[in-house]
């Protein structure tokens, strides 16, 4: 059988054409896959800063107290004697709106130049002190023993613990009735205690507070 030439030829150009086609489609592939750059690695995430530390609060002032100090209770005394050895003055007078009449010294410490018809200041107890509101008042006309201490920076006189260095007189002469003016703030004897009359004020006579104030130098 012939074959036809020119048939041959063409049908083999054409299958040329399309090797030649696919090669080229293969290696644009090949470039364009060696072309494109590698992914690069997604970038550590930088570590979280570290909050700082709040600022530590500071500490509260403390406020200062409003009240007033307490300058302390007063002494107690316990007997009549006790008494003539710690006042700087002992006297039996009057009381007066201005002061006091000394109408007799029972004792007087060394150096008082306090006699029978001076007047002096009296003052009261210093503020701050707790037993000072129960205490009485010393009023114009009241005839009274006082067991007075010298106030060292003015020539004032108060009376021993406030209370208890006050004993109220009536009737003349050396049987005088002397009492107590307080009961709770009150000595219980003239030489010694008596432990069943301490609350319960005391009572005597104006010859045995002299007494008492005698034997004390």
């Amino acid at each position: 059988m012939a074959v036809d030439l020119r048939r041959t030829r063409s049908l083999m150009a054409a299958a040329a054409v399309l090797a030649a086609a696919a090669l080229s489609a293969c290696g644009g592939a090949d470039a364009d896959q060696a072309a494109a750059p590698a992914p690069t690695s997604a970038a550590a995430p930088t570590s979280a800063v570290a909050p700082t530390s709040a600022a530590a609060p500071t500490s509260a002032a403390t406020p200062t107290s409003a009240v007033p100090p307490i300058k302390g209770k007063l002494r107690g005394y316990g007997t009549v004697r006790q008494l003539s050895e710690a006042a700087d003055l002992v006297a039996r007078g009057e009381v007066e709106a201005a002061g006091f009449r000394v109408d007799e010294v029972l004792r007087a410490a060394t150096g008082s130049t306090v006699r029978a018809g001076a007047r002096i200041t009296l003052a009261s107890l210093p503020s701050g002190v707790p037993d000072s509101a129960h205490m009485s008042t010393l009023e114009a006309g009241q005839v009274v023993v006082l067991y007075l201490a010298k106030d060292p920076t003015a020539p004032t006189f108060r009376t021993l613990s406030g209370d208890f260095g006050v004993f109220d007189v009536s009737g003349a002469g050396a049987e005088a009735v002397a009492v107590t003016r307080s009961q709770a703030m009150a000595v219980s004897g003239l030489l010694t205690e008596d432990p069943a009359a301490s609350g319960h004020g005391f009572r005597t006579t104006l010859g045995q507070l002299r007494a008492v104030a005698a034997q004390v130098r």
